[in-house]
């Protein structure tokens, strides 16, 4: 057994949630970078050149890249030989964000009810979700994310009968829709199969992927690349305002699903693809 303390998970949390909405990952600088390269309208080409002086600001003024700092998300897979003392590991991740969004400046976006709409005023709770893996590792994903972005993203419960057309169509469809409204260039993470809540979660773990990365299916993979073409022929491009640019990446996640199904899910995500990840 392995004993890991609820106040480093808090620590954690709190560094993670501000470094996230300062810093942009390198693979979506990188993926920016080149498609600013490879973009030939002239549009395009300024404000993909304003997002990237945007980002190395940040970084540099250690300040927000967005004035949507997100809703936070936490992936955990916890290890089956780990205890955590001196307190609960939700509570201890909720307090990490109260402090990182207290000491970073940060907005504080998140409502307390989602019809009376109070603030909490702490950006808590979080949405989290908890995987059980073998080992005594604590593995920690957190995302920031936004909703203008978040807003765009789609569900859909096709029929087999649909196929991989029907698939296709929706991606495309759920992005052509979207529009200028998610501040494009975005990712596209789409989640194929499992059930009505299971795709939608594979969904949004396809975001988290790194960019520069492509499903270890070989079939996926290719599908991947042929959508990110797709999308990026949709002509919408950075800020709506048209070019090569519409999506820097498409990333696709897959679960066995019922004979009788073919649930599909699109999360949607602008350029600021915030997360940061940890292990202890």
């Amino acid at each position: 057994m392995r004993i890991i303390d609820a106040n480093n998970i808090t620590e954690e949390i709190k560094r993670m949630v501000i470094e996230a909405n300062y810093f942009l990952p390198e693979d979506v600088m990188k993926a920016l970078e080149n498609a600013r390269k490879n973009d030939d309208w002239k549009l395009s080409q300024d404000i993909l050149d304003k997002i990237i002086e945007n980002a190395r600001i940040a970084d540099t003024e250690q300040v927000p890249m967005c004035q949507d700092t997100g809703m936070v998300v936490v992936f955990l897979k916890i290890g089956q030989e780990v205890i955590i003392k001196n307190g609960y590991i939700g509570d201890a991740i909720n307090e990490g964000i109260r402090r990182g969004y207290e000491e970073g400046y940060l907005r504080k976006s998140v409502v307390g009810d989602p019809i009376k709409r109070l603030n909490t005023n702490d950006n808590t709770p979080a949405v989290i979700n908890y995987e059980i893996v073998p080992g005594d590792k604590l593995n920690i994903m957190v995302a920031v994310k936004g909703f203008g972005s978040e807003n765009m993203s789609r569900l859909k419960m096709l029929k087999p009968s649909d196929g991989l057309e029907g698939v296709k169509d929706f991606i495309l469809e759920t992005v052509e829709l979207a529009g200028s409204n998610p501040c494009p260039p975005i990712v596209v993470g789409v989640g194929i199969g499992g059930t009505f809540e299971k795709v939608t979660l594979l969904s949004k773990k396809a975001l988290l992927r790194d960019l520069d990365s492509y499903n270890e299916d070989p079939f996926y993979a290719d599908l991947e690349r042929e959508m990110l073409e797709r999308v990026n022929n949709l002509g919408i491009g950075p800020q709506g305002f048209g070019g090569r640019t519409t999506a820097l990446k498409v990333n696709i996640e897959y679960f066995p699903t019922h004979i009788a199904g073919l649930p599909v899910a699109v999360n949607i995500n602008c350029h600021a693809t915030r997360h940061k990840e940890v292990t202890l």
